[in-house]
C-alpha cells in the first residue's frame, strides 16, 4: 500500500487528558495536510475543531470513554451534544461490566439508542477486546451488527493492551460484512498498519500514523 491509501483509513487520534488546544490544533492542520480519514478527539474540543476545520476533515469523538461504564442516558446525552457540535463519527465504550455478568440486552439496546440518536453519523463500538474472552468477542461481533452501528472497535488503547491480528480476523470472521472494522490501540509500524488493513480493518486508530510513515520516533500508546 502507498503512503496515501494507509493514511485515508487513519483516524488521526489525540485523547489524552493533557491535550491543549494548540495540540488539538496541530493535529487539525496535520489531518489536513495528510488528508487522514478523520480527527478522533475528545467531546470538548468537538466544537472548537468543527468550527476551525469548516469541514476539510470530519471530526470523530468519543462516548463514555474510556471506561464505559456510565448510564445509556449520559452515553446518548453525549453522543448527541457531539453531534450537535459539529462530530461526524462517534466511537463508544460498551458496557464491559454489564457484558461480563451476562446483561447483553442492555449492551445491545444501548448501542442501539445511541446509533438512533445520531441517525445517519457512523458509530462505532469499541468493545475492549483486551478484556474480552474469545466467546465474548464472538458474541460481540453479533451484538454490535445487530443493534445497528457501522463499526466493530477493537480498544480504547487506555487499557492493559490494544488492537491484535487475531482480533481483527476474528472480527472479519464472525461479522461477515454486516458492519466494517476499526484496529485501535498500538500500532507501531508501516507492516503493523499494512497488515491490520489486509485482515479487514477498514479503519486504523492511531495517534503515530503520520509520525510511523515519516519515520520519526513514536512513543504513544494509542
Amino acid at each position: 500500500m502507498n503512503r496515501q491509501e494507509i493514511l485515508s483509513k487513519v483516524d488521526h487520534t489525540l485523547l489524552k487528558a493533557d491535550a491543549t488546544w494548540q495540540d488539538i490544533q496541530q493535529i487539525c492542520a496535520q489531518a489536513v495536510e495528510n488528508s487522514t480519514a478523520s480527527i478522533c478527539i475528545n467531546p470538548s474540543y468537538v466544537k472548537q475543531a468543527a468550527d476551525y476545520l469548516q469541514g476539510k476533515i470530519p471530526v470523530c469523538t468519543v462516548v463514555g470513554f474510556p471506561l464505559g461504564a456510565t448510564p445509556t442516558s449520559v452515553k446518548v446525552f453525549e453522543a448527541k451534544d457531539a453531534i450537535e457540535n459539529g462530530a461526524s463519527e462517534v466511537d463508544m465504550v460498551i458496557n464491559i461490566g454489564a457484558l461480563k455478568s451476562g446483561n447483553v440486552d442492555l449492551v445491545r439496546n444501548e448501542i442501539r439508542a445511541i446509533k438512533q440518536a445520531i441517525g445517519d453519523h457512523v458509530l462505532k463500538v469499541i468493545i475492549e477486546t483486551c478484556l474480552l474472552t474469545q466467546q465474548e468477542k464472538e458474541l460481540m461481533c453479533d451484538v454490535v451488527c445487530e443493534a445497528g452501528a457501522d463499526y466493530i472497535k477493537t480498544s480504547t488503547g487506555f487499557s492493559t493492551a490494544g488492537a491484535t491480528f487475531e482480533d481483527i480476523e476474528l472480527f472479519a470472521r464472525c461479522v461477515k460484512g454486516r458492519c466494517k472494522i476499526k484496529a485501535a490501540g498500538g500500532i507501531r509500524s508501516v507492516e503493523d498498519m499494512e497488515k491490520f488493513i489486509a485482515l479487514g480493518a477498514d479503519r486504523l486508530g492511531t495517534s503515530s500514523a503520520i509520525k510511523i510513515l515519516n519515520q520519526q520516533k513514536v512513543d504513544s500508546t494509542y
